[in-house]
């Protein structure tokens, strides 16, 4: 009996998630983006796919390893409509992917790599996952991030894990462009500091200077400001090093929200 060999995925991707309401909102342009991810981004279908999500902090990388059933989710956010905490992301789990995620991460120098066979898909994983393939019927594993670490650390992370890509997974890092919640606001007017550090991690993406990129606290506009805790912008250098250094960046999304939420994402390709 012949096995059919697994569609090897030539992209990955960075999405910014930002607010739950992303969930719900129909008057949210990433929302229809992310709705549109299937026909109009990506219409190669995935065997599986690996979420990195800025919600999943560890102090070691470790993956969530479902066997049984559908993977639960988690609604990890309060005070917001009823009508959020009544969705479902019934995607099944992919615990060979996450086997196969420990050895690529072990084999490249990472000594320890956890599991975990109870945990949930964040909302960083299903909400955007719910719009960009909402048959849930791809097997989703997730991927914690370090804070304790550094960009560099999450840059080589994603170089381990692209061997992925030739087994048929899509690798999607799940964040925000730029992440600081005391500084939203009501208001159509973006803050300047998020317009700076928004526009020079674009030219920096798409001019290719990755090492830039990895080094944002020294080389970017107002870095702190834009991320004053580093957890929703690692999962980009995850994505980063999984396209690989010779990857090419292309803006496929930006829109705003409470005027310093950027909504920027980023696919990743390599040239042929």
């Amino acid at each position: 009996m012949m096995v059919a060999m697994a569609m090897k995925i030539q992209d990955t991707f960075f999405i910014s998630h930002g607010s739950p309401t992303l969930s719900i909102d129909e008057s949210m342009p990433a929302r229809h983006f992310l709705q549109s991810f299937q026909q109009k981004v990506y219409p190669p279908r995935p065997s599986s796919i690996l979420v990195i999500s800025g919600h999943w902090e560890t102090s070691y990388p470790t993956v969530n390893v479902i066997y049984d059933g559908p993977s639960d989710i988690i609604y990890d956010f309060r005070g917001y409509p009823k009508s959020m905490y009544q969705l479902k992301y019934l995607a099944p789990g992919a615990p060979k992917m996450a086997k196969r995620v420990k050895e690529l991460l072990m084999s490249s120098g990472f000594k320890s790599v956890d599991e975990d066979k109870k945990r949930g898909l964040d909302h960083g994983a299903w909400v955007p996952l719910m719009l960009m393939y909402p048959e849930a019927d791809i097997p989703v594993c997730q991927l914690s991030v370090q804070t304790d670490k550094d960009a560099t650390y999450h840059y080589n992370m994603g170089k381990a894990l692209a061997p992925l890509k030739d087994e048929g997974t899509l690798i999607v890092g799940s964040g925000s462009a730029t992440h600081n919640l005391q500084m939203l606001s009501n208001t159509s007017l973006v803050q300047p500091w998020a317009q700076e550090f928004d526009s020079w991690l674009k030219e920096a993406l798409i001019d290719g200077r990755y090492e830039d990129v990895n080094n944002y606290k020294e080389k970017a506009p107002h870095a702190t400001l834009a991320h004053p805790l580093p957890d929703h912008f690692y999962p980009l250098h995850v994505a980063m090093g999984a396209g690989g250094a010779s990857s090419k960046a292309q803006l496929i999304h930006h829109s705003w929200g409470l005027s310093c939420l950027s909504y920027a994402s980023y696919k990743f390709t390599v040239p042929a």
